[in-house]
């Protein structure tokens, strides 16, 4: 009873954490000439990821590294079947061309580039440290370019004061980091209680439950027609999970776990991340049927790893 009430409370703390951050975050893009679409794959996907970010990296410190790798595919996974796809069931978006162009090409790099430094079984720190450099230089190219183009468009005035809008985005980061921690104490208390294993839990239980900011920010952002944040924040987070999560977590303590056990996972994470770029082609906006067909997929995907124990 105990669990469910801090579960339930979590939830709660989500949904208004993530109304607070999307209010913030689109009030200071506004502010700093900067797109949503750029706001939504910085600044909120690396605050939605801070639950991954310290589930990770504290299971690498306390030597579960299945859990820190299990979360992060497991996420990636969540992030676009699930999340994006319950989005745009909701309210269908149009697909802005650097989302195609740029920003798709550097999660399917990412992904590879996991997937081959992982072959050894081991993601040593420098291998953390070359993610971790990465990810800084696409940074801060983004909001390099970004800034570049609102120069030439006429860009709407904020709505706020800047201090507010910044503990708005605050305040709703720490609330959904809060929110999902109690969801994941609950869920990995339960999953352990009935005797599945450290992976299964990783990719399932911890992943989906450290997705929830994601989730909830996504479909928050799609109710306040802030339809970029929501596929930028899902692109931002997956570069940020393999990239920034795990680079950091290799950095502080070098990741050994098996490939071989993870490469059900690790196909399933590529098969999602390549399947997007056609649905993003297809159409000229991501409707309600890609939407259907990636929740099918993640169904799918689950089903085989619950059949796997």
């Amino acid at each position: 009873m105990t669990d469910l009430l801090v579960t339930l409370g979590g939830l709660v703390v989500l949904v208004a954490g993530a109304d607070l951050m999307v209010r913030g975050a689109v009030d200071l893009a506004l502010r700093a000439r900067i797109s949503p679409l750029v706001i939504g794959l910085t600044v909120v996907s690396i605050g939605t990821s801070a639950p991954e970010l310290l589930v990770s990296l504290l299971a690498a410190i306390k030597g579960s590294p299945a859990i820190a790798i299990g979360n992060v595919v497991g996420s990636n996974i969540a992030n676009i079947s699930v999340i994006l796809g319950l989005s745009i069931l909701v309210f269908p978006i149009e697909v802005d061309r650097d989302a195609r162009r740029v920003h798709w090409p550097v999660m399917m790099a990412s992904s590879l580039l996991f997937w081959w430094l992982f072959l050894d079984d081991r993601i040593a720190r420098w291998e953390g440290l070359l993610f971790f450099g990465l990810l800084c230089v696409y940074v801060v190219v983004m909001i390099w370019s970004s800034r570049r183009l609102a120069l030439a468009r006429i860009v709407e005035p904020p709505r706020m004061a800047w201090w507010k809008a910044a503990v708005l985005l605050l305040v709703g980061i720490a609330a959904l980091t809060k929110g999902a921690d109690w969801f994941v104490q609950g869920g990995v208390a339960l999953a352990r209680l009935v005797g599945v294993s450290e992976q299964l839990i990783g990719v399932t239980v911890i992943a989906f439950g450290t997705s929830l900011p994601e989730l909830v920010t996504s479909m928050v952002a799609a109710f306040r027609k802030q339809p970029d944040i929501s596929l930028g924040n899902l692109i931002g987070s997956n570069v940020f999970n393999l990239l920034g999560i795990l680079g950091i977590a290799a950095a502080v303590h070098p990741i050994e776990s098996s490939h071989s056990a993870f490469r059900a996972d690790l196909m399933a994470m590529l098969i999602v991340a390549a399947a997007l770029y056609p649905m993003m082609r297809l159409g000229s906006r991501m409707g309600r049927w890609k939407g259907a067909l990636l929740l099918l997929g993640y169904s799918a995907y689950l089903t085989v790893v619950l059949l796997r124990g």
